[in-house]
């Protein structure tokens, strides 16, 4: 659980104080510029929370039905985010398991796709992916497969990259490298950049405007922004880094430590549910012969906030 570092507080002290629903807070407008430009996106819009920012674009690239939305059976956006896609899109949402255990592959999108027009079909409009999932990368190469496949037939595709931050400081791709590929992008400040609040959507400026559209219509239209969107900026640049490999931040540090978490875990015979490539750790509990609750009680005396087996390692400052 991460918490706003004390710069982030100071900004957020220093901020502008103007309305946002009138597009007229220049820290909001800055940031989101800001990320837009890192991301080489045409544009960005800040919203609320992670779930916002994916309900929003996906919402923003769907028209009507009939169309579907295909995602991996772990994703975010069918598992936590409360069956948003069904109520405010009405779209079909198709969830494939990845053949290889780990991520999503071209060949998996191309068995499920709905490409025909068929009246007993529901066609496939868009693919949303997850980079990391569950900490584990999607690489950069095979992003650019399905990007590539799915525009040849006229298919949007949306990256929730809540974590990108984490796959880009593994050496996966650089952050303009990722978040290019996609026609939008929803980015946390939050989780792991420890951000109070906030998550940002980029894309081109028609995909941006009508976005701003659904925010609002979802309640996600807010007045003084800067107070966050300060926050946010410090947690870009200062936790992620000025750099587009995040090599200039927090976060690599964090990634060593959960190497070392889990060498620590197998070395003394325990095992692991998922390679570790990024800051999380996932402890098979089961097959290492420990409870859940035994791993929190523990983790209360020594200090550490643990729920069931997934360890993830963050800054504190």
């Amino acid at each position: 659980m991460t918490k706003p570092t004390s710069s982030m507080l100071e900004a957020i002290c220093q901020t502008t104080l103007l309305d946002d629903v009138f597009n007229e807070d220049p820290t909001t407008n800055e940031l989101q510029s800001y990320v837009a430009q890192r991301t080489k996106h045409e544009d960005a819009l800040l919203v609320l929370s992670g779930t916002m920012g994916n309900q929003v674009a996906i919402r923003t690239h769907l028209t009507q039905p009939p169309h579907a939305v295909l995602c991996d059976h772990r994703s975010h956006i069918i598992c936590y985010e409360a069956g948003g896609v069904s109520a405010w899109t009405g779209a079909t949402v198709q969830t494939v398991v990845p053949k290889n255990g780990v991520h999503l592959t071209l060949e998996d999108v191309q068995k499920y796709s709905v490409l025909d027009d068929n009246i007993h079909h529901c066609p496939t409009k868009l693919i949303s992916l997850e980079n990391t999932l569950d900490g584990l990368i999607m690489p950069l190469t095979e992003a650019r497969r399905i990007v590539e496949w799915a525009h040849q037939h006229d298919i949007k595709v949306h990256l929730d990259g809540a974590r990108l931050w984490e796959a880009v400081v593994s050496g996966a791709g650089s952050l303009e490298e990722y978040a290019s590929l996609f026609d939008s992008v929803s980015l946390c400040f939050s989780k792991g950049l420890g951000a109070p609040i906030g998550s940002i959507i980029v894309g081109s400026q028609a995909f941006i405007k009508k976005a701003r559209w659904f925010r609002k219509s979802i309640g996600g239209g807010a007045r003084q922004t800067g107070v966050f969107a300060a926050a946010a900026r410090i947690a870009l640049d200062e936790t992620f880094g000025t750099d587009p490999q995040g090599q200039t931040g927090k976060l690599p540090a964090t990634h060593a430590k959960a190497k070392r978490v889990a060498e620590l875990w197998t070395s003394r015979g325990g095992k692991l549910q998922y390679p570790v490539h990024t800051n999380m750790v996932w402890l098979d509990l089961e097959a290492s012969g420990v409870g859940p609750n035994d791993l929190s009680v523990i983790g209360q005396e020594k200090g550490l906030r643990l729920l069931g087996g997934r360890v993830v390692v963050h800054y504190r400052e």
